[in-house]
Parts: C-alpha cells; sequence; structure tokens
C-alpha cells in the first residue's frame, strides 16, 4: 500500500476560522473520502474544531487533529507575531512538516508570518537562492503559473532562472502531461527589451530550454499574462505581485458591472434569463475561488497561503490545491529540474 499525503493545516488562521476552514475541511472530506489515500492533520483548538467537523460516514483514519492552545495574532506587528508564534497552531503545523509527518502545510493567517516561520522550521533548499510564492491564475488554455508574487522584491538573474524551474516543477505537478512552457515579464516582447538582468536571465534560459524541463517562450507583456501562449510566468515579486492586485481588481471590476449592467432594468432581466449559462461559464472561469493558494517554493517542503478573507468553498480549493501537489510529486519534480539547471550553468 502507497503512502497516504498526510496534509498539515492551520485550522485557526484567517478570517472567521475556525469556522471556515473547518467547512472548507468537510467539503473537502464530502468530496474525496472514498479515496482513503490522506490524511489531514488539523491543528486547532480541539472542542472548536470536533464540534464543526462532520464526522458521520467519514472514516477517521482520514482525520488526526492535534490540540493547540494559541493563534498567532493579525494585530501584533509581524516581528513581535514571529517572536511569539512559537507553539501556536501556525508554528505546530509547519514543525509537523518537519518531522516528517505531514508532507504540505496550509494556513489562511498571516502572510508575512507564515514565510517567516516556514523559512525558519523548513530552512531553503541549497539549491535555491531564494524562495518564491507562485499563484495560480486563469488563462485562454486553463491554468498559469505565475511567480514571484512578492516573497521577493529584488531579483538577480540566477533568481529569476530558479523561480523558472520552481514554477515549472509546480505546473508539472498539477498537470503530468502538460509541457510548462516559460516566459520572462517584461515591458515588451522584443529582445532589446528589459532590464539587464531580465536580458541575462533570458539568455540562459535559451540554454536551458528543452522538453523534460520547461520550453522557454521568450518575453511576456502583461496584456498577455492570461492570453495561454505561455503557462509560467516569471518576475521579481515587486511585478508580481502588482501584477496581483491589478488582475484581482480587474476582475472584480468586470463582474461587479456586468451583474450591475444585466439586472437594471426588465429588459437587462430577461436577457439574463437567455444568457443564463454562457454567464455562469464566464463567472465561474473568474471565480477566484478557484484559484485560492499561494504556494511557497524554495524550502525543503511547499506550504500553501490560503487567502485570509476567503471562504469555506475557497479553503476546500486550497486544500484541493495541496493534496494535488503532493500527489504530482512537486519536490521531486522540483529536485530533477534543479538538478539539469546546475548542471548546464
Amino acid at each position: 500500500m502507497s503512502k497516504k499525503i498526510s496534509i498539515a493545516i492551520d485550522a485557526m488562521g484567517g478570517d472567521n476560522s475556525p469556522e471556515k476552514t473547518i467547512e472548507g475541511i468537510n467539503i473537502f472530506l464530502d468530496k474525496n473520502a472514498y479515496k482513503g489515500d490522506f490524511i489531514l492533520n488539523i491543528f486547532g483548538k480541539e472542542d472548536d474544531i470536533n464540534k464543526r467537523l462532520k464526522k458521520t460516514n467519514i472514516n477517521e483514519n482520514l482525520i488526526n487533529i492535534i490540540h493547540s492552545n494559541t493563534v498567532v495574532s493579525d494585530k501584533e506587528s509581524p516581528m513581535t507575531a514571529v517572536k511569539n508564534s512559537k507553539n501556536t497552531s501556525m508554528w505546530n503545523c509547519i514543525n509537523h512538516q518537519l518531522e516528517g509527518k505531514s508532507d504540505i502545510s496550509l494556513s489562511a493567517g498571516n502572510t508575512g508570518v507564515l514565510l517567516v516561520i516556514s523559512r525558519m522550521i523548513l530552512k531553503m533548499m541549497s539549491e535555491v537562492s531564494k524562495p518564491a510564492l507562485a499563484g495560480l491564475w486563469p488563462s485562454q488554455s486553463g491554468t498559469s503559473v505565475v511567480l514571484d508574487l512578492g516573497a521577493n522584491i529584488e531579483c538577480n538573474t540566477e533568481n529569476l532562472i530558479d523561480f523558472s524551474e520552481l514554477g515549472s516543477a509546480l505546473f508539472k505537478s498539477l498537470y503530468p502531461n502538460g509541457t510548462p512552457k516559460v516566459s520572462l515579464l517584461n515591458v515588451g516582447s522584443e529582445e532589446i527589451k528589459g532590464t539587464e538582468i531580465i536580458k541575462s536571465a533570458s539568455k540562459k534560459l535559451k540554454d536551458l530550454s528543452n522538453e523534460n524541463n520547461f520550453i522557454y517562450k521568450g518575453y511576456i507583456e502583461g496584456n498577455n499574462i492570461m492570453s495561454g501562449n505561455s503557462n509560467v510566468i516569471v518576475t521579481d515579486g515587486f511585478t508580481g505581485n502588482i501584477a496581483l492586485k491589478t488582475a484581482e481588481g480587474t476582475a472584480s471590476f468586470i463582474t461587479k458591472n456586468l451583474k450591475k449592467s444585466l439586472t437594471e432594468n426588465l429588459f437587462t432581466k430577461m436577457s439574463l434569463i437567455f444568457s443564463y449559462f454562457s454567464l455562469k461559464k464566464f463567472r465561474d472561469k473568474l471565480d477566484p475561488r478557484k484559484y485560492n493558494g499561494a504556494i511557497f517554493l524554495g524550502l525543503n517542503g511547499p506550504v500553501v497561503k490560503s487567502h485570509g478573507g476567503i471562504d469555506p468553498i475557497g479553503f476546500y480549493y486550497s486544500i484541493d490545491l495541496c493534496y494535488k501537489i503532493i500527489k504530482g510529486n512537486l519536490m521531486s519534480q522540483i529536485r530533477k529540474n534543479l538538478k539539469h539547471s546546475k548542471s548546464v550553468r
């Protein structure tokens, strides 16, 4: 019998927790309990968790509740919160992974504190120059990986190459039959455009490009991130975070104004009836809950950060993300990519 996928979940992090996190866990169990190939290690206040967790018709071997009496506070400064984080649900969650009892950790708690704790406990991979925060974005051809989304404000050539390898490994773990196609986010698609760091990274990525790791597609501009021509978009954390917030704001603007336009009078409401299924498909494609979960890559084990204000359905998707990337052997993919990369550089 193969080893079960073991996921450590901080049930106390984020807004309205543990209500939303446990409800997300319930949804995941309802959809996946029949597989029996995973265990959810749930960290938090045991009484609060037990009274909300649905155990009806669920094999209790799929659930492991580990009591943690304290929680990382969102009211403290990041540095103070880190100092006071030991033995919190977040700390114990990551430490469980360090001990080899979990394959991956998930929290909706304070982002800065989670990144610092994860790096302190799990440590960086020796082959990686900097860790990166990766996210999943909708595109015309499916889903793309975008990184870095804010872990590193400044990056050099080596960092961008490492991010390309990390992002490609993540894509491959999620889509085993797909081919990672890497592009560097730039101010133009021409080779003469961009900073010296980007130009240098582009030159080296051409040398690394192969069908076993990734195909390098060159530069990509911001308006083409969702085109689907590339499925791994690489940039520094400063630019990546701005792109992320811009995309989130644009999606929110479109959906809110579309809803307003379609419900402003009787005629538009009638037209809504005839276009319901097309609009539902459009809404589902842009539903941010489906892409919930930023993955911290480059450590000796993956950590996923759920959006703090997400609802139970969004939290369910972040658990599902954890399950899929471990099922897809993310860490093995990363080691394979880095081994090739270092041998060529």
